[in-house]
């Protein structure tokens, strides 16, 4: 189920908000790589080979995939005519992740009051796949602090974009980090709302458990599935639109890995020697916590009075940008404008100062 975190009780998750695990020797996200590359020793370089004959006939897919799903289950299952059975299948979901999130190993913390405002931003409207595919590295770990499901605590997850090699599909994969499990979630990119995606997604597992002969049934865990999804893809949201990011207290950018020439080998992609820790939305947090502060003191208007300040719910808001026509006149297709999303915080209304902080309450670009 989707958890309470509503803006105006932030300060609940703040006075709660646990220790960082940057300063731990090992994080989990750590834990789980580790433990992939034990259960499959020959992983790193079999998807580095993989992606070596990226652009060759049958292995071609785009930048924003790291790797499709089809060369995970190579992997794990040995290749060739091997089929995987339900005991090692969740591990495709598993190695996918773990083989992208290999190369950066990106770790992102939201500031709790970023956090509690963005989970709680609604994502309406068809979802922005074209915006999921700006994902600052091929795979990241977002953590996921007081996030209970009904299945268990959700620590943080994986989350990556999949490019099926058989129908050319673009899906957003989750992989849910919880207590004693992984939980794999696929969700189908197009021009539709986030229901649907999750409505195409059951509708293909449920054909994959027919086939195995496992009882399925889609209509409670789609809405269920629903209820979560929505705040873990705000997160991505903010991810893919916030140019908001530190590093031990300094602005930075997380990015991909460049090729790298080396003497025997070429070009080649190095993958990341261990963790990189990103802090999301600190100085917007700060402009927060102050504004929350501020309504929370605010006195209440008398009669014929402006209403008592308070914080305004933030929204997502989409922008087009480039020319509508062509030189010829011709309409300009969608896919060949621009199109950016903006988180647009909590607005402080009737809060006196508060307002007057334009340059730190921002819309995020």
């Amino acid at each position: 189920m989707r958890p309470c975190l509503r803006s105006e009780i932030c300060l609940t998750i703040w006075l709660n908000w646990p220790m960082t695990q940057f300063g731990k020797k090992t994080h989990r996200a750590r834990v789980l790589l580790l433990q992939a590359g034990q259960d499959y020793p020959l992983a790193w370089s079999q998807a580095d080979a993989f992606r070596a004959d990226r652009g060759q006939p049958g292995f071609d897919w785009p930048d924003w995939c790291f790797l499709p799903m089809g060369g995970a289950y190579a992997i794990v299952s040995g290749g060739g005519a091997n089929r995987l059975g339900l005991d090692r299948i969740g591990d495709v979901a598993r190695m996918s992740a773990l083989i992208a999130w290999r190369m950066t190993q990106g770790i992102y913390r939201f500031d709790p009051a970023v956090y509690a405002a963005v989970i709680d931003t609604p994502v309406s409207g068809d979802l922005p796949a074209r915006v999921l595919m700006q994902l600052p590295e091929w795979c990241v770990y977002v953590e996921t602090p007081g996030f209970e499901l009904s299945i268990g605590q959700l620590h943080g997850f994986f989350a990556h974009l999949e490019h099926d090699a058989n129908n050319g599909r673009s899906e957003l994969r989750l992989l849910l980090d919880l207590t004693d499990r992984l939980v794999p979630v696929p969700l189908h990119l197009g021009d539709w709302p986030l229901a649907e995606s999750v409505a195409k997604a059951s509708d293909v597992a449920g054909v994959h458990a027919v086939a195995l002969g496992v009882p399925f049934a889609a209509g409670d865990s789609r809405r269920e599935h629903i209820s979560w999804a929505e705040p873990l893809v705000s997160l991505l949201l903010y991810l893919c639109s916030a140019a908001d990011f530190s590093r031990r207290g300094q602005p930075g950018q997380p990015a991909n890995p460049q090729p790298t020439r080396t003497r025997r080998d070429g070009w080649k992609l190095f993958a990341a020697q261990g963790p990189a820790e990103w802090d999301v939305g600190v100085r917007m947090g700060s402009a927060l916590r102050a504004a929350y502060q501020a309504a929370e003191t605010a006195p209440a208007g008398g009669e014929g009075a402006s209403p008592r300040g308070h914080i305004r719910r933030a929204h997502w808001h989409g922008y087009w940008s480039g020319p509508l026509k062509d030189d010829q006149g011709d309409p300009v297709p969608s896919d060949k404008r621009k199109f950016d999303l903006r988180w647009q915080p909590p607005v402080a209304v009737n809060l006196g100062a508060v307002e007057g902080m334009p340059s730190v309450i921002r819309p995020v670009k």
